[in-house]
């Protein structure tokens, strides 16, 4: 186990009904798979989001030529993480429809339905090439199952930014549905983050599993960059969310810029949460032009904080988030995992970070 461990990152909130209660996430270990390994004639990159579903994981790699989900194990004792081994791969092959022929799969997402065994996926699809982003679901053979409408707000060529779509998902707490995350603003939405603070709101949407539609929307605002320029690329957005208690949430904000070499990302959760006040946005088009109240949030975790706990001081590419296991001290465990880019840009790490959940009543 890494030094530091049960390193305190983060503070007070207040969650709901006016209580105080004191959320903390705790560093416990890091795990990095070795370079180029390949699982059934594939290769072991692009994990770009997972979840743990059935006492095992579901990972979903980010290739748009060949996509496909991959399960396995990740074996947690004695809070480290001590292997990862992966059992099956599922390809989306399905030539019954044309769904997948006609739309762009670039995989960003996933949960698994415990309640139907199906598999969830969310794609931000290709702007450039008139690609919407999707929401849709696949059996366990890699079957299209069926795809979510989109609110209209989240279906407009016009306004979606390329690269910056759907990004993550999660699926809800009492079953009911599942939300979905945006990764950058629509443009009639605000600016995207600079190195001054801006108005930059994403859209987080709730999709309700009976009626199969986006009923409630909301507005998280992005933070500003924070470290001066070295590159021409310099960009913040959210990867990843969690929804771990009713109306509460944990976001993945990743900053990355070029210049940096390994060193071009800042990773920070933070916790944001509906009240009262929150204002449902799914029927505005523009949030430049109206006034609305988006989720609150506060910053519960910095990798900056840890650095020296990881691989030669590199945070990388952490672009998933699930609930593990519970820990032997009966608390939650939280898997975090990077997506490597098959390595295209340069060297990158397929990093796995384990995280300790602790609420204080």
């Amino acid at each position: 186990m890494k030094n530091g461990l049960l390193v305190l990152i983060a503070a007070v909130l207040f969650l709901s009904c006016g209580n105080q209660k004191q959320v903390e996430l705790y560093f416990l270990d890091e795990y990095v798979l070795s370079d180029s390994i390949r699982f059934k004639n594939t290769l072991i990159g692009g994990l770009s989001g997972l979840d743990y579903a059935n006492n095992q994981y579901y990972f979903v790699v980010d290739d748009a030529r060949n996509p496909r989900v991959l399960s396995g194990d990740i074996t947690i004792s004695n809070y480290e993480i001590k292997s990862i081994g992966f059992k099956n791969i599922i390809f989306l092959n399905d030539t019954a429809t044309k769904f997948y022929s006609e739309n762009a799969l670039d995989l960003e997402s996933i949960f698994f339905d415990e309640q139907t065994n199906e598999i969830n996926l969310v794609s931000e699809g290709a702007i450039r090439k008139n690609k919407l982003p999707s929401v849709f679901k696949i059996d366990e053979n890699g079957a299209f199952l069926e795809s979510f409408p989109l609110p209209k707000n989240l279906s407009d060529l016009k306004v979606i930014k390329h690269n910056a779509a759907f990004e993550g998902s999660s699926k809800s707490i009492d079953h009911k549905g599942f939300w979905t995350a945006f990764e950058a603003p629509l443009k009639d939405d605000g600016a995207e983050p600079t190195f001054t603070k801006t108005a930059s709101p994403i859209r987080i949407t709730f999709f309700d599993k009976k009626s199969k539609k986006a009923t409630k929307q909301y507005a998280y605002q992005l933070e500003h960059i924070t470290k001066p320029s070295k590159g021409d690329i310099n960009l913040n957005g959210v990867t990843a969310i969690l929804e771990y208690k009713k109306n509460h949430f944990f976001v993945i904000e990743r900053t990355y810029q070029n210049g940096y070499g390994s060193y071009g990302n800042i990773i920070r959760i933070f916790e944001a949460s509906v009240d009262e006040k929150t204002t449902n946005i799914l029927e505005i088009d523009a949030l430049k032009t109206t006034k609305f109240r988006p989720l609150k949030k506060r910053l519960i975790f910095n990798f900056e904080d840890v650095k020296e706990n990881l691989t030669s001081g590199i945070i990388d590419n952490i672009e998933g988030l699930t609930l593990g296991p519970k820990l032997p001290n009966g608390n939650q465990s939280l898997v975090l995992v990077a997506d490597d880019n098959f390595q295209s840009f340069g060297k990158q790490l397929n990093q796995f970070i384990l995280l300790e959940l602790q609420i204080n009543k």
